[in-house]
């Protein structure tokens, strides 16, 4: 697979550098450079590449600029390169693969180039799955719900996150999903609880979901989401709600409207 890629930097001298620092990486296609954001934009909508490379300052429109004026189309994947490291905490909120300093390091890069592989053989995944959706739907929708019935680790693990990176604090904290609790929600922040640290997230509960693989991760009631892994031990209530104690030994209400889809995972 080839990994067709745009490199923005305002610095000719900087996509030279980072063209040659790219060279050895066969499957990764240059198609386009761009020195100012108005340009990317373009080339992006235009060409529709796998990949950008994005510096973060520039004159004009800012590399995260640049993120928020392709969100309509089907975005490409983004690293952004920098001199400035103040900026790595807004990178991770715009869900770039990685955040390279300038001058970048090779074996860093190589690092950032397995991801964008995994990341993009991952939605190659998804994106055959919905296809055949789509057509099975046309020509014979009584097998698509039994599709759905048997889809496997193979074909939908790929879908979800896997490490979730938040900001709290002022510090960005990589978090391992599978070692989350449970979470609450207060507005449009979330509460993230491991079992020995919590963090806050700015993200709603739908978008949150969206990102959880929902064999594992259950809404138990209308603010709380929790690891159904880490459940050990389920405590009837008298007024027709439970609850669920976790790992940790914390415990989690499940109301009433949310123990029917509790009950299908734990036994």
């Amino acid at each position: 697979m080839t990994i067709r890629t745009i490199l923005v930097d305002d610095e000719k001298l900087a996509i030279q550098g980072l063209q040659l620092r790219l060279e050895p990486f066969e499957d990764v296609e240059v198609i386009e450079t761009c020195q100012n954001g108005r340009e990317a934009i373009r080339a992006i909508k235009t060409l529709k590449p796998d990949l950008v490379f994005l510096d973060i300052q520039m004159p004009g429109f800012d590399g995260f600029s640049v993120v928020q004026g392709v969100m309509e189309i089907d975005p490409p994947l983004f690293v952004f390169v920098t001199a400035f490291q103040e900026h790595a905490i807004r990178a991770f909120e715009a869900n770039a693969v990685n955040y390279l300093m300038k001058p970048v390091d090779e074996d860093k890069l190589a690092d950032t180039i397995e991801r964008v592989r995994q990341r993009l053989a991952e939605k190659k995944s998804s994106d055959e799955a919905d296809r055949l959706r789509g057509v099975l739907s046309e020509v014979a929708p009584e097998a698509v719900g039994d599709m759905e019935g048997e889809e496997t680790e193979s074909t939908t693990g790929g879908r979800y996150e896997k490490l979730i990176n938040i900001k709290d604090r002022g510090q960005i904290f990589r978090v391992e999903v599978e070692t989350i609790e449970h979470i609450e929600a207060a507005g449009d922040y979330m509460c993230i609880y491991t079992g020995d640290n919590s963090l806050i997230l700015r993200e709603t509960m739908k978008d949150l979901e969206r990102r959880l693989d929902p064999r594992t991760f259950q809404r138990v009631h209308r603010s709380t989401i929790v690891n159904l892994d880490q459940v050990r031990q389920v405590k009837p209530h008298t007024n027709g709600e439970c609850f669920l104690v976790l790992d940790s030994g914390a415990e989690v209400k499940v109301s009433r409207s949310y123990r029917d889809v509790v009950a299908r995972f734990v036994h």
